[in-house]
């Protein structure tokens, strides 16, 4: 379960480049009613998401050198250099290096050994994000990988995270969670791409999730404001209702509606 504690390896942060940062913050403000507040001049354009005064996310304008339009879900850790130097032993990359953001924490850019880009936040004045698992807020996230095994073993080897095969109708499902908290602590999972044509046409990524309360109504909004449908709404039983979307740039995200007795 993703929550605000921020245990190390947890994620603590997330954010969207897009190339035309106004633009995105109509399209997610008319779809999750957030707002954009700018961090000022010296942050570079950087800003805040909120929703009732609480930061879910964060955002900048990005251009095509930096990288397709994206979402990137940062973990936590107590030493970015560090994590980054051991990411590189275990086959990955350090993209962008560990910089301190103005006495906020310390920020670093890395890629799997897939080549698949995440982030990495070790706090000081700003912990993370405010609020999880609320609508409209961050409440899972997944990887879509082409060797499960092989993404489990980097992310042990970088972030201390445990892999658990869950059982459900039609197959397992394989859940992460920050070393030695169990089951019962994952915030995510590992999906083979072979198991999606879609995904598999476009390659690794981190899938951030949004908790929402109707999971329909998120969906045809979406394609009003220029969005689009990469799978329509879909039930999971003991799971939830969820659809996987993408923004009028491309960006790709999800929303669900969980199942159990927080959303009765």
């Amino acid at each position: 379960m993703l929550t605000t504690r921020f245990v190390d390896g947890a994620p603590n942060w997330i954010d969207v480049g897009t190339p035309d940062i106004d633009g995105a913050t109509s399209f997610y403000g008319a779809l999750f009613g957030w707002r954009f507040e700018s961090a000022g001049p010296e942050a570079g354009g950087y800003g805040f998401f909120t929703s009732d005064g609480r930061t879910v996310a964060g955002g900048m304008q990005t251009t095509p050198e930096q990288g397709p339009p994206s979402w990137t879900v940062y973990f936590a850790t107590p030493d970015a250099d560090a994590t980054a130097k051991t990411a590189e032993q275990a086959h990955g990359s350090v993209l962008v290096p560990p910089m301190e953001v103005m006495g906020q924490g310390t920020m670093a850019i890395l890629a799997d050994q897939a080549g698949v880009s995440f982030g990495l936040w070790q706090a000081a004045r700003t912990k993370g994000v405010d609020v999880v698992g609320e609508p409209g807020s961050l409440c899972w996230v997944e990887l879509y990988t082409p060797d499960i095994a092989a993404a489990a073993a980097f992310y042990q080897a970088t972030l201390g995270l445990e892999t658990c095969a869950v059982a459900f109708p039609g197959g397992t499902y394989t859940s992460v969670n920050p070393a030695g908290l169990g089951e019962d602590a994952a915030f995510g999972g590992v999906v083979p791409l072979a198991d999606d044509p879609v995904e598999a046409r476009t390659g690794s990524y981190w899938l951030p999730y949004f908790e929402v309360t109707d999971v329909d109504g998120i969906v045809a909004r979406a394609q009003e404001l220029g969005g689009s449908v990469r799978m329509p709404a879909t039930d999971v039983e003991s799971v939830g209702r969820l659809a996987r979307l993408a923004d009028p740039y491309g960006a790709r995200f999800a929303v669900i509606r969980s199942a159990g007795p927080q959303q009765a």
